[in-house]
């Protein structure tokens, strides 16, 4: 079956007997500026109804140096942080009369840079990144090109990038004192090996609240790359089978949280008892698990509309040189895996 021809512009000129300039300052808007009377407007919009003419978005963004749409480059789409945040981006992004192209990085800087190539063949206005380590050339080529970029959870020094994400660390020094405060002297820390700056700042945080109470460290990278799910739980079982003296775990992650309560469960350790455990990262999910799970919980509704505001705002003004740094605060979410069974403190549901 023969597909049916698109209707261009010269089709809609030419069944009119006027010129492709004269359908074109009416489908911009600007017939009224050009003198264009309202009968021929009339019967040009009359015939654009009758024939479902569909503008060529390509042929458009080279007329107005636009075309609506931005990149959104996250780390893992079926990470529940990054959908949320994807989501609402979008929903954001939709009400400014902007769509969204997206796509995943595995943290691979391979397909990070292929994925910020194939936004820049669609012409996308601006790019928003949460960026794997050893992509900064990539970023300081758009910058250098006056490309709208923002990033987000993770930021890169010495890049002149406008970042929004959260305070990782007092949102993990503040974890950890609580679990310090309910009693817990040996803390483990599970980790990744990742350079990324998020991930720093989270183990910054949990080694200032441990120095200030003199206890000792105990940390536990797991191979960020490449790792089943059933590797990851065997890295961490192996640790803390390693480890006797460990009677509380943080996990820099949710996903390492699952597998740490895998890898407790091989062990025989129970939750809330024998160790105590806290998780960056909340999900809707650990208030039902038992005993519920202490999160730190990363505000997601203001992260996206403050990512979307910041790459607007560049994509509108863009002569404004100053970027903006924008750090919020994480909220902890105390429930029963961390508290003592004889505290007192309040308990969030």
């Amino acid at each position: 079956m023969q597909a049916k021809k698109r209707v261009s512009i010269a089709d809609i000129a030419r069944q009119l007997n006027i010129s492709v300039t004269t359908v074109s300052f009416i489908l911009n808007g600007k017939a009224r500026e050009m003198r264009i009377s309202d009968a021929l407007i009339k019967k040009v919009e009359t015939l654009i109804q009758q024939t479902n003419y569909q503008p060529n978005a390509l042929a458009k963004s080279f007329r107005t140096g636009k075309t609506n749409t931005i990149g959104l480059l996250i780390e893992d789409i079926s990470n529940p942080f990054f959908a949320q945040i994807a989501r609402q981006i979008e929903d954001n992004a939709y009400k400014r009369g902007y769509r969204i192209f997206y796509a995943s990085t595995e943290n691979s800087i391979e397909k990070a840079r292929e994925m910020i190539q194939l936004f820049a063949d669609r012409h996308v206005d601006g790019y928003i990144i949460t960026a794997p380590a050893g992509i900064e050339a990539e970023i300081k080529t758009l910058i250098e090109m006056k490309r709208p970029v923002v990033l987000f959870d993770r930021y890169f020094k010495g890049l002149q990038t406008s970042y929004v994400g959260v305070d990782n660390y007092t949102g993990t020094y503040d974890a950890v004192i609580h679990l310090l405060e309910n009693g817990s002297r040996n803390i483990a820390f599970v980790t990744t090996d990742s350079a990324q700056s998020q991930m720093k700042d989270r183990l910054a945080g949990y080694k200032k609240a441990l120095q200030e109470y003199g206890a000792t460290a105990y940390v536990k990278k797991i191979p960020f790359d490449g790792q089943e799910g059933k590797e990851v739980t065997r890295h961490i079982t192996a640790y803390l089978h390693s480890k006797s003296k460990v009677d509380a775990v943080f996990f820099a992650t949710n996903y390492l949280l699952l597998r740490g309560l895998e890898a407790l469960a091989v062990l025989g350790k129970k939750v809330g008892e024998e160790m105590r455990v806290v998780s960056f990262d909340d999900h809707e999910f650990f208030a039902l698990f038992n005993p519920a799970i202490t999160a730190v919980a990363q505000p997601v509704p203001e992260i996206a509309s403050q990512l979307i505001n910041l790459l607007l705002q560049e994509l509108e003004q863009p002569d404004i040189q100053e970027k903006q740094f924008i750090q919020l605060p994480a909220t902890l979410h105390v429930r029963a895996s961390s508290v003592k069974k004889t505290h007192n403190a309040h308990v969030n549901n």
